[in-house]
């Protein structure tokens, strides 16, 4: 049995910390579900590009409810512990939806590469089976990744204190609990296996970008180059959030925080950046935000008034 320890935070914090995350995590699933329902209901946007963000938007609504509602009921519960079991069915699952998010933006990069640099090829390379086998690809790849990681990690023996100085159950925080010789060595092999990994991501998302720019700017009238570039904006901001908050908290160095400051910080990332996503997409992208307000927004101020 482990128990997650809130004693190094300050304890008149944690009710703002649960009402923030909790408007966080409901924003959250309703800003996911409510672009899903309007890919769904809008037929023009039943295309490549809005499959992978519907597949998006499913794994961020995963995530967050892997981790979100224990968390917040440890937030303000005085009996906080966990089994090894559900501990690990934890990690398993923020490892799987997590790694699924990257490989998905991956793809999305990969998706404006195809749709900007070989337009004529578009619908040969991006053919409705293509891209299910893309998505199916992405899930398999996750969830690989967060297997290999959480049998890696509970292969270790964990002696000594069994308190998780953290909200859930962070890798991080958990290898701290570990003992044997093997420790330091699993801990390099599982950062190694996580970086390569995300690292290999944001290589093919930059190279994607780097033909996208030079494809952008021989195009004749800025015009013309501000419209390709606008419909890879939203993509790009995901993309920028997503790896300024792992690289804060992955690639710091080391005791560069306290350790209240770093399970704040690992929190923040696992609720603020699904947040952020639905924001970004559904303002960021004319062509969603113009469905949205067509199917949804202005029905329900018809209804108000």
């Amino acid at each position: 049995m482990l128990k997650n320890s809130r004693d190094t935070f300050p304890q008149q914090l944690l009710p703002v910390l649960f009402l923030l995350y909790l408007l966080m995590f409901l924003f959250t699933l309703l800003g996911n579900l409510l672009i899903m329902a309007t890919i769904w209901i809008e037929h023009r946007l039943h295309t490549p590009m809005y499959l992978f963000l519907c597949a998006l938007s499913v794994s961020e609504i995963l995530f967050t409810v892997a981790i979100t509602p224990r968390m917040l009921a440890d937030l303000l519960s005085t009996h906080r512990s966990i089994t090894f079991v559900s501990c690990a069915s934890q990690m398993f699952f923020s490892f799987m939806f997590g790694f699924t998010h990257s490989f998905l933006l991956m793809v999305m990069g990969y998706d404006r590469y195809v749709a900007i640099c070989h337009p004529l090829h578009y619908n040969v390379l991006m053919s409705p089976h293509d891209c299910a086998r893309l998505v199916a690809w992405t899930w398999a790849g996750g969830s690989v990744m967060g297997m290999m990681v959480t049998m890696i990690v509970f292969h270790l023996s964990f002696c000594g204190s069994n308190v998780i100085h953290h909200f859930a159950c962070h890798v991080l925080s958990l290898l701290k609990l570990a003992c044997g010789n093997k420790t330091s060595s699993v801990m390099m092999g599982v950062m190694l296996v996580c970086v390569t990994a995300l690292i290999g991501c944001l290589f093919l998302i930059i190279l994607s970008y780097v033909f996208i720019v030079a494809a952008i700017l021989r195009i004749p009238s800025a015009e013309g180059r501000h419209k390709t570039f606008s419909t890879c904006v939203s993509h790009l901001t995901v993309v920028v959030v997503h790896y300024s908050f792992a690289s804060l908290i992955y690639l710091k160095p080391k005791g560069f925080h306290s350790m209240y400051s770093d399970a704040l910080m690992a929190t923040t990332y696992t609720v603020f950046t699904p947040f952020l996503s639905p924001i970004i997409f559904s303002l960021r992208n004319k062509e969603l935000k113009n469905a949205i307000n067509k199917n949804f927004y202005r029905k329900f101020c018809t209804l108000s008034s």
